[in-house]
This record gives C-alpha cells, sequence and structure tokens, in this order.
C-alpha cells in the first residue's frame, strides 16, 4: 500500500505516453510523470522506483522523484508563497505549495515569511496538510536521551531564556544564552548535543560537545588549528570571547580549559596574545 506524504518502492505495471503507472495498492495506479522518470535505473513493467506519492492541484495522488523539503511526520521551516481565503501556501520543493490553514496559524504572516509547521496527513480529506500549533505533535513520553549525545535540532524561536528547539522531530529542548557561541534564527537547523535531563523533563541543550569527550576534541581541533597556521594563533586566555567563539564556537572558558591542559602537557606554550605550538 502506498503511504501518502512519504517516500515508497512501487512496481511499475505501464508504460503511456505521459508516463508510468505504478501499483498504488488499494490506492490504485499511481501516475509518475515523464519527467520525474529517472533515467540512470530500469523504468520496465515490472522494475521498482522509489517515489514520493502526494497530491497534485486536482487532488489527484501523484508519484514524483524529487525530494520535498519535508515529509508527513516532520518539522521544517517553510516559506510563505500565497495567502487566499483557505489558507497560506508554503513551499515545500514541489509543484504544488503546501497548505497552512488558517485555522492552523499560531500568529500573523505575511508572503515571504518562514514559519516552522508540523505536515500531517488529515484523517478525513487524506491531504497534506501543515499546522503551526507545534506542542500537539510533539512526543510528551519520557525521553531516552544521554546527556552528550549527538542530536538533530530545529530552532524555533526566542525566549526570555534562550531558544526553544525540537530535538530529532521529537521533543522540546532550550538552548540556553549562555550556550550561544554562534549565531542563530528560528527555522534553523542545527547539530546539537544534550547537556542536561530534568527532573521536570526539560532537556537543555548545547551547540557544541559536552564532557570529557568534548574537551579532548577541543584540545585536538586546536592543536589541528595551529599546525594551519604555522603554529602560532593569535589568541590566548585573554583574548576576547567573541574571537574565541567566532574561531572555535565555544565559551572563553572552555577554552582556557583547553589550552590550560594542552600546556600542562607541554603541547603549548601560552602567551598574553597568543599561543604557540611546542
Amino acid at each position: 500500500m502506498a503511504a501518502i506524504g512519504h517516500f515508497n518502492n512501487l512496481p511499475i505495471v505501464k508504460h503511456t505516453g505521459f508516463g508510468l503507472y505504478l501499483d498504488g495498492g488499494p490506492h490504485g495506479e499511481i501516475l509518475l510523470p515523464n519527467r520525474y522518470i529517472p533515467t540512470d535505473q530500469p523504468t520496465e513493467v515490472g522494475d521498482w522506483l522509489r517515489v514520493f506519492i502526494y497530491r497534485d492541484s486536482e487532488d489527484k495522488l501523484i508519484a514524483t522523484t524529487q525530494t520535498p523539503k519535508v515529509k508527513v511526520g516532520e518539522f521544517a521551516s517553510l516559506k510563505v508563497v500565497e495567502i487566499n481565503r483557505v489558507g497560506l501556501f508554503l513551499d515545500w520543493g514541489l509543484p504544488k505549495d503546501l497548505l497552512l490553514p488558517h485555522s492552523e496559524e499560531k500568529r500573523p504572516l505575511q508572503v515571504g515569511d518562514y514559519c516552522v509547521v508540523y505536515v500531517y496527513l488529515d484523517k478525513h480529506s487524506e491531504r497534506i496538510t501543515a499546522t503551526a500549533r507545534l506542542d500537539r505533535h510533539l512526543d510528551r513520553t519520557a525521553p531516552s536521551y544521554k546527556v552528550g549525545e549527538a542530536v538533530d535540532l530545529l530552532i524555533v524561536e526566542p525566549t526570555d531564556l534562550g531558544y526553544k528547539a525540537i530535538i530529532n522531530h521529537r521533543h522540546w529542548g532550550l538552548l540556553h544564552k549562555n550556550e550561544l557561541f554562534k549565531f542563530v534564527r528560528g527555522g534553523k537547523q542545527e547539530r546539537g548535543y544534550i547537556r542536561e535531563l530534568r527532573d521536570d523533563g526539560k532537556i537543555s541543550l548545547s551547540l557544541q560537545p559536552v564532557g570529557r569527550d568534548a574537551a579532548d576534541q577541543l584540545q585536538e581541533l586546536i592543536m589541528q588549528t595551529l599546525g594551519e597556521h604555522d603554529g602560532v594563533l593569535p589568541l590566548s586566555d585573554k583574548s576576547p570571547a567573541q574571537e574565541i567563539a567566532r574561531l572555535f564556537g565555544v565559551s572563553k572558558g572552555n577554552f582556557k580549559k583547553a589550552i590550560g591542559g594542552l600546556y600542562r602537557q607541554g603541547r603549548i606554550v601560552i602567551h598574553p596574545d597568543r599561543i604557540e605550538r611546542s
């Protein structure tokens, strides 16, 4: 059975002048238009193709080999390209724009704005639909993450404490202001790390590795960067935090701990205005 809003592996059942028809199971035959037929793999009757299934402008199921910016069950930041009485239409990388009904708006939007949405399949119409009301679609069960675990983040919006972010399309997390050593904005995707799993169920995040492994990685990055600059870097424990963050993406405190460790190992010499490889 073809899953709407997802990639499917479907067999070819016939050729026509305007494309291939694929076996969609209970959904019947689904057209893959000529412009999406791959040229680098077999396309005879009985061959299987990996395709994304959605509804076209006439509300018919159609297949494509294009990759959309988001699939059903995922979150993404998408651009508003049109607004009418039905709702807002978002660019998700396919010919037919994605509908965000007015009832699913969280704040007023204009054409050109970006909005973080969740994409779902409407149970009644089987249309792929977007909503900006995110809370109801996030996992409320206890997370199984571990401190230090690397995760995918979608930055959503600023708060008084920092930035809210969605973790692995499943849970809310928070990037505290003191963990931000680079520019972030709503809608940006980042690689992040679990910093703390709190007793109240909230998750604190970091954009840099945490724990002993993080310290070791930073030390090796500093040595690698020294090697790329003839053994000298114009940074030290007296340097501005902004310069350290720009080059290494870490706090001044973590940088000072790293170069202190390298100094004790005899691998570098620390001067007031620079560090040098020993």
